[in-house]
């Protein structure tokens, strides 16, 4: 393909490398070793038991920017997706529409067994919540192989492992033994978060499911699901490794006797089953949350368990809480905690990408829902600024070519990225009309003016999403319908000689520019100073004062977007009115 159709290149040096280029050095490495001239393999899991949410996408994300890595060097790679979509459902989660205490009854079936929320287009619990996931990851352009557990286990693929884990069953125990008397390390004291931030740090939950029956038959590394309710509540009561014969009895009374050289209808509990598949599909990267990571917990336990099958560990860093900033803007109807879907609502998934892939896996960050994604893109643009002139450090620009592309390409970008809280103030003013949005972003650059809003979009959908869904109603702009006769009344001859100044400039500096010099420049005026001049601790109040009084006249407040932008919003004509020129 041609030097303008190749993705982004990102830099090697070993000196410099970011740690997406160590981690695949490492991988590469390791994969040489356990399986030359075989496709590199990295894992996830996620657990479609209701919403997927941003915590849980950097499950996906850590795996994906380290496989992209190794196929930008032209080496072979699997990223799988296990769905773990044959857990047992475990509890019903706040918030999912059409929701009631009728829900309840479904717990301990297979997700793929209980029935889709009210209204879902998919056929159960497990597809209606993998749907959503798997779009947006389409949409930040995270290319995998997805694999269904269900159909995993329902097939009988998993057979010989299972077999093979009921066999050593004695060993596995032994290994489990060693942890199950030992007291958990207190846990590192924390600031207090909010109950959407505490469900994000959760996880699955299947860190905390029991590890096997251990009874007076002795230790079964396998859970059936009931023949008769479906569900789990199931216990072992014999074996033969011979025959396989396996007797079980359920909680709602029911009992039987299979083969289960036949039978499909069970999974390894979860200690077992995430080491057989390390080593049923040869994985050498997968990163695990905490809860997966502390000690006794799934990810040491699995390191002994999976050389029960011939396996080894995979290179595994433990990664760090994913926060939410704005939390308390988001609909308390909604329930936990935003999905990669609500994010990409409001934010390109260049963005997106870039959070996870400028932090280690073991350093928090925080998604913002609130003002603070101005500053977000503020800062993704001035990076963007210094790719383009060279200024950039590698690590840096290692980080931005691997948010704004894979290995196959660049993802669709919005063609004119105006500065979003420029979007964004002028999306409040507008409501979302789109002729007075494009008369007001054609007046930002009379130079070259914006023609057409296909420029830039879909930035200004995202900005325009983020005003209606996550700001206020109270805290929106609503420009005056008539003048406040009592404020204009009440000015000094000081006040009213600087709104004068900033009318009668309006048309010569009538551009986003020419204003912002026009606003900053009429209190240096005032005090008889030139347009240029340096700023001091006395004319920063002025200019403060100036403001305050501009924004009281035109939208009733102390504060509000950037005055240029509103002064470009409200337009010429309706300025001079409401100023009383």
């Amino acid at each position: 393909m041609s030097a303008e159709e190749e993705g982004p290149t990102v830099a090697q040096s070993t000196e410099t490398a970011d740690w997406v280029s160590r981690y695949a050095d490492e991988v590469i490495t390791e994969s040489e070793r356990r399986a030359p001239g075989k496709p590199v393999v990295v894992a996830s899991g996620l657990s479609p038991s209701g919403p997927i949410h941003l915590g849980n996408l950097r499950e996906v994300m850590t795996p994906h920017l380290v496989a992209d890595e190794i196929r930008r060097r032209g080496h072979e790679v699997r990223h799988l997706i296990s769905w773990d979509d044959y857990d047992r459902y475990r509890k019903v989660p706040a918030g999912v529409d059409g929701v009631d205490g009728s829900w309840a009854e479904h717990i301990g079936k297979p997700l793929t067994s209980v029935p889709a929320p009210k209204g879902s287009a998919y056929a159960n619990w497990a597809e209606h919540f993998k749907a959503a996931m798997t779009a947006s990851l389409a949409e930040m352009g995270v290319e995998y192989d997805g694999i269904s557990q269900t159909a995993q286990y329902t097939s009988g693929v998993y057979r010989e492992q299972i077999l093979h884990a009921m066999r050593h069953r004695g060993d596995i125990d032994a290994i489990l033994a060693q942890y199950r008397t030992k007291k958990a390390p207190a846990k590192k004291s924390q600031k207090p978060v909010d109950e959407a931030e505490l469900e994000a740090a959760e996880g699955s939950g299947a860190a905390g499911e029991d590890d096997g029956s251990s009874g007076s038959a002795g230790y079964f590394p396998y859970k059936p699901y009931c023949a008769a309710c479906g569900k789990d509540l199931t216990t072992v009561s014999a074996y033969d490794d011979a025959t396989t014969e396996l007797t079980y009895t359920c909680a709602c009374g029911h009992g039987e006797t299979v083969r289960l050289s036949e039978f499909n209808r069970g999974k390894l509990v979860w200690k077992v089953d995430w080491p057989m598949r390390w080593a049923y599909e040869g994985v050498i990267f997968e990163p695990s949350g905490v809860d997966h990571s502390s000690p006794g917990s799934s990810f040491q336990v699995g390191g002994q368990i999976v050389g029960i099958f011939d396996g080894a560990q995979p290179i595994g860093p433990m990664y760090a809480f994913v926060g939410i900033s704005g939390m308390a803007k988001m609909s308390s109807s909604k329930g936990g905690v935003p999905t990669p879907a609500d994010a990409l609502k409001i934010m390109e998934p260049q963005l997106l990408r870039w959070l996870y892939a400028r932090r280690r896996p073991n350093q928090s960050f925080k998604i913002a829902f609130d003002q603070e994604i101005q500053r977000l893109y503020d800062e993704w643009d001035r990076l963007g600024a210094k790719v383009a002139d060279g200024s950039v450090l590698p690590a840096d620009a290692a980080a931005y070519a691997r948010a704004v592309g894979t290995a196959a390409g660049e993802l669709p970008r919005t063609p004119r990225p105006l500065p979003y809280r420029t979007l964004a103030s002028v999306a409040d003013i507008t409501a979302g009309h789109d002729e007075q949005t494009r008369r007001i972003l054609s007046d930002l650059d009379p130079a070259n003016p914006v023609t057409t809003l296909d420029e830039v979009r879909p930035r200004l959908d995202r900005a325009e999403h983020w005003i209606t869904s996550q700001v206020p109603a109270d805290q929106r702009t609503i420009v005056r319908a008539e003048p406040d006769a009592e404020l204009l009344g009440s000015l000094d001859d000081e006040a009213r000689a600087s709104l004068r100044l900033l009318v009668d400039g309006l048309d010569e500096h009538w551009s986003l520019d020419g204003l912002t010099t026009l606003v900053y420049g009429v209190p240096k005026i005032c005090a008889g100073l030139a347009p240029d001049a340096k700023p001091t601790p006395e004319l920063k109040v002025a200019q403060r004062t100036f403001f305050a009084l501009l924004y009281h006249l035109l939208v009733g407040k102390d504060t509000g977007p950037r005055l240029p932008t509103l002064l470009l919003a409200v337009g010429a004509d309706r300025v001079r009115t409401l100023l009383g020129g």
